[in-house]
């Protein structure tokens, strides 16, 4: 006897139960006290969440709730930039000192397009809680110069975001607004997500999660508190739910309002940036976006961790896949890598949770060439030979770590604890000289000023 098929509601309720079933699981694992997941597919959009926003309140976690997305701001802030060049008010390839006023004396000569691509050159930033009073302004002028450069523009990948800092205050110097105003009017409204960004009461009432710490010895977890200074709001002071980044990638895909942006711009804002090499951050680079192959597609996305949280957009321009991610602990980068297995168990979307694994490269004999001392901004990375005649890294005078570097001069960082190699970026020749004159860790370049 032929059993009925299913109707697809039935199939959704039944595929809905076991994602949940699945995030509460993982997030339980990892000690996230909440999260959210939103998959849309094949013209549906299915949304689950688990846990609290406050592991001290136990509120619980709603598909409307807002958590603080950290640097996935950065697509937005990007958009809005995109929308100023389809008005005609900004060219891409403009020089950002014709638009930012700070700039226009003593600025690094890069363009728009280099700015939002991390290839101006532009150094990473300062820690926030050196610059929590100072205006974007100021900034800019103290660490936004030609002095200040890891690299020439548009020579390679430095991830900056001092160089978000700058595309916010082009945003404000076009519009007339702040970015928090212009980010509102000109596309969160049109996407229909209520704006909530750190350090700003929020308008509208919305749920907000905290941030959690989690100690993995004692089992407990802990709210943080958000210390992002406000002068780094286009950074990555935007507060979301994973409908909501759902949302901004259909409309990077042509599914959502129109003309936001429209479709050349979006296609060329995923397009890879040639020469840039973003590293262990992703496979490539756009103008907002990073990038992650998959077979032969190239998702485009972007991944943002604030105090205490961790958020994930993937999109995937040959089917219309779009996956937002939102959880509120630290520990949710592991349980999105662990999430993506389980999405393509339960719905068959296979997603790219970071970039394609490097071949394993040969180990190289350890030589005096890599050490020394690299400058990004005020970051110090102090890099040392042992007695042992192995390498290892400092930042800003931490106790050293072990390096293991490879004959293609990309570099693993070595867990002291446990013994595991964690991919952390590669060392780069001068092309005129051979000699290596920079190190790119997490995505940030630095340059040898000192030999050890």
């Amino acid at each position: 006897m032929l059993r009925p098929t299913p109707a697809p509601s039935v199939e959704r309720s039944k595929m809905r139960r076991v994602l949940e079933d699945r995030l509460t699981a993982l997030a339980r694992a990892h000690q996230v006290p909440g999260a959210q997941l939103a998959v849309h597919t094949g013209g549906m959009t299915l949304a689950v969440e688990t846990g609290v926003l406050d592991a001290e309140t136990g509120e619980p976690f709603t598909a409307e709730a807002a958590v603080p997305i950290g640097s996935v701001t950065k697509a937005y802030t990007a958009t809005v930039v995109a929308l100023l060049v389809a008005d005609g008010d900004v060219e891409l390839d403009d020089p950002l000192g014709d638009h930012v006023p700070e700039l226009r004396r003593g600025g690094p000569p890069c363009t728009v397009r280099q700015v939002l691509s991390h290839t101006a050159g532009l150094p990473s930033g300062p820690d926030s809680d050196q610059v929590a009073s100072v205006t974007a302004a100021r900034y800019l002028l103290d660490h936004c110069t030609d002095r200040t450069l890891v690299m020439p523009p548009g020579t390679d990948f430095s991830y900056s975001n001092a160089g978000y800092v700058a595309a916010g205050r082009l945003i404000e110097a076009v519009t007339g607004m702040s970015w928090q105003e212009a980010m509102r009017s000109v596309l969160l409204d049109p996407l229909g997500t209520v704006p909530s960004f750190i350090g700003t009461a929020t308008t509208a009432h919305r749920s907000i999660a905290r941030g959690h710490s989690a100690n993995t010895a004692t089992g407990r977890t802990r709210p943080v508190r958000q210390n992002l200074a406000p002068a780094e709001a286009a950074a990555g002071a935007l507060r979301a739910g994973a409908l909501d980044l759902v949302a901004l990638g259909r409309a990077h895909l042509g599914d959502g309002p129109r003309g936001l942006p429209p479709h050349e711009l979006a296609e060329e804002m995923r397009r890879p940036v040639s020469g840039a090499d973003p590293g262990v951050l992703a496979d490539g680079w756009g103008l907002g976006w990073a990038l992650f192959r998959h077979g032969e597609t190239l998702w485009f996305g972007h991944d943002g961790n604030a105090q205490g949280t961790s958020c994930s957009l993937r999109a995937d321009p040959a089917t219309g896949v779009v996956v937002g991610f939102t959880a509120n602990a630290g520990g949710g980068t592991e349980l999105w890598n662990e999430l993506t297995d389980a999405l393509g168990e339960v719905t068959g979307v296979r997603v790219p949770a970071g970039p394609t694994p490097r071949h394993l490269a040969t180990p190289m004999a350890v030589t005096s060439q890599c050490t020394g001392i690299y400058l990004n901004g005020d970051i110090e990375y102090q890099v040392t030979m042992g007695d042992g005649g192995g390498l290892a890294l400092s930042v800003d005078g931490d106790l050293p770590a072990p390096l293991v570097c490879h004959e293609d001069l990309t570099c693993d960082l070595v867990d002291p604890s446990s013994g595991r190699r964690i991919p952390g970026g590669r060392f780069v020749r001068d092309p005129r000289t051979g000699a290596v004159d920079r190190i790119q860790l997490s995505g940030r370049m630095a340059r040898k000023s000192a030999l050890v």
